[in-house]
């Protein structure tokens, strides 16, 4: 008796993914399809789209956390089914998040007695913290005017032109005017004397930024505190300050321990930090923090019974997974005071290395500052053959994803490239990254349409105006020339 068969199309399972109908036919892109796919043949299906992406751990654009300890990993994906918001059936999950918030709280030195609590919550990043923190602001500069019979209906906000765009989200969505200091050449973070100018009765808070996404430079709270606690007494006013420390809440207190910036200051009421940029943990985790209970009206918690208990809540979003939460927890016992520090001195040492071996070409200029985020922002001293932007694209070539912008007003004429260091980006890629730029400058200088129009534009000549035609045949004859004078020399 023959025990075997044909295999037909349909015994899926012994035939390669590669060898099946699935990898044969497009799948559909706006629709879902009429049948089901083995899943086998749905994860390669992606997989091979997702290997179009770029390599996150050469994403030097962003402050994103692309790496963790497999340990950590494994805790995200035992706890990935629980939803956080489901606090009663997650009691140890919710108490992971509680010591987070006090760990964070203590971090920035907020004034609680001995036992007590922290007032602060996890948010999805520090977009939702800020959200929730302009909110707290709204609330009680409103309740205030109200009670004194004064308009509360024209609040404003005074920032740098350097925040992050999710500023410029809360202020539309919230109804609140967003009052910007512009920068200027050689400064490119909020100058503290003309935010107070800017402070006026309706001002609900002074956002100062601690890491700007610029060029990672500190702003100076401190002095931003004293120049109000001064416009405060002379005014009667009461306008606090919130820190948006995203970026540098998880640098400063490592690296810079005497900064004054945080709720040592008085007038600092709240902060929020991103635990998935130099908190270290993946994306999709951040806090917010306050000085203490009177700073968050309490008419803006919400309490809910319908998941088991009484739970207070206040954040945007309801449902929220448990993992990142938990992976804090981790990387804060994990690490500790004294591993957060020699992550963020490494960060700090490699940017060095990076700043010195760009200015060791002579072609850039450093605007960013070595105190800070550990970034280093840079642009040509000379643009006129090429630009920033041309840097970024030819460093794709290698792997890198290196960002080029224009800085914001009254700076917009400055462009720069920015590399963002973070733990996984070791010394040996930044030396590599060095040796990569250096071959995109030397590529650039090499091309021959650059070349050809400085050599017209340096003669000073003028010239008969020439039709469109006429100048792209220019160019094509130049690079005509430029491949053939490349092309080997064949021998037969």
């Amino acid at each position: 008796m023959v025990l075997s068969k044909t295999a037909s199309e349909s015994d899926v399972s012994v035939h390669s993914t590669f060898a099946s109908r699935y990898v044969r036919h497009s799948l559909p892109r706006s629709k879902m399809g009429e049948n089901s796919i083995p899943k086998d043949a749905a994860y390669q299906i992606i997989n091979d789209e997702l290997m179009l992406d770029g390599n996150p751990r050469l994403n030097l654009a962003s402050f994103v956390t692309t790496w963790m300890e497999p340990e950590c990993n494994k805790l995200m994906m035992d706890s990935i089914n629980k939803n956080y918001v489901d606090m009663d059936e997650y009691p140890v999950t919710t108490d992971l998040q509680n010591r987070c918030v006090n760990i964070i709280a203590n971090l920035f030195n907020a004034p609680l007695e001995e036992g007590e609590a922290g007032v602060g919550v996890g948010t999805v990043g520090s977009s939702e913290a800020i959200m929730l923190a302009g909110l707290a602001f709204k609330r009680k500069w409103q309740n205030k005017r109200r009670a004194e019979g004064k308009p509360f209906d024209k609040p404003n906000i005074v920032t740098g032109a350097n925040v992050q765009v999710c500023w410029e989200k809360f202020a539309n969505y919230f109804e609140v005017e967003l009052k910007e200091v512009k920068l200027r050449e050689g400064y490119y973070v909020m100058d503290p004397v003309k935010a107070v100018e800017l402070v006026d009765e309706n001002t609900i808070c002074v956002a100062a930024i601690l890491g700007s996404t610029l060029n990672g430079e500190f702003e100076d709270v401190k002095l931003l505190n004293d120049l109000l606690l001064e416009k405060n007494k002379i005014t009667g006013w009461d306008t606090s300050i919130h820190v948006d420390a995203a970026s540098g809440g998880f640098i400063a207190p490592f690296l810079y321990p005497e900064l004054e910036w945080d709720f040592r200051l008085p007038l600092v009421k709240s902060i929020n930090v991103s635990g998935h940029k130099y908190g270290l943990v993946y994306a999709g985790i951040g806090w917010i923090i306050w000085r203490n209970k009177e700073d968050l009206p309490e008419e803006l918690i919400f309490h809910i019974n319908y998941l088991g208990a009484d739970q207070p809540t206040f954040t945007l979003n309801f449902s929220k997974g448990s993992s990142q939460i938990i992976a804090q927890y981790y990387q804060l016992i994990r690490l500790g005071y004294e591993g957060y520090k020699n992550i963020m001195e490494n960060c700090h040492e490699n940017a060095m290395v990076l700043k010195e071996g760009l200015e060791s070409t002579g072609r850039f200029n450093i605007v960013s500052k070595d105190n800070g985020v550990p970034l280093v922002a840079f642009s040509l001293k000379d643009n006129l053959r090429y630009n920033e932007f041309e840097i970024s694209d030819m460093l794709k070539r290698f792997g890198w994803i290196v960002p080029a912008y224009t800085m914001p007003p009254d700076a917009q004429h400055i462009t720069v490239l920015r590399v963002v260091i973070r733990q996984d980006f070791s010394r040996t890629l930044a030396e590599r990254l060095v040796i990569d730029i250096n071959k995109v400058i030397k590529q650039l200088d090499a091309l021959p349409m650059k070349s050809l129009l400085i050599k017209v534009e340096l003669s000073g000549e003028e010239k008969p105006k020439r039709t469109p035609l006429e100048i792209q045949k220019d160019i094509t004859d130049t690079w005509k020339k430029f491949v053939m004078a490349k092309k080997p020399k064949l021998v037969c």
